[in-house]
């Protein structure tokens, strides 16, 4: 029963996590959003299955140390968007447009 608890909570949270990324398709905000719930789940069965193994914290370091570059560049590509066309929907702007 514990093993489910321990595998089966992670998996369904990122599986949530999968389900507003593709079901929130107008903002960019909310869709880097579900992507760092999403990263934070994996850790969490990251972190999950290092303990069961008895691994040192040194992947989940690795792992948590790669998840805020990507989070700060997500955030750094956000903010250059808005600056150009002044809000973050994905229907105002275009693409391809250099």
């Amino acid at each position: 029963m514990l093993m489910i608890l321990y595998w089966g909570l992670p998996c369904s949270m990122i599986l949530m996590g999968m389900f507003v990324f593709i079901s929130s398709r107008k903002h960019l905000l909310s869709m880097l959003l579900s992507l760092e719930y999403i990263v934070l789940c994996m850790f969490f069965l990251l972190f999950i299955y290092l303990n069961l193994m008895d691994y040192n914290g040194f992947f989940s370091m690795m792992f948590l140390v790669f998840s805020v570059c990507e989070g700060a560049l997500g955030l750094s590509i956000l903010v250059s968007m808005i600056r150009t066309h002044g809000n973050d929907y994905y229907q105002s702007f275009n693409i391809l447009q250099c």
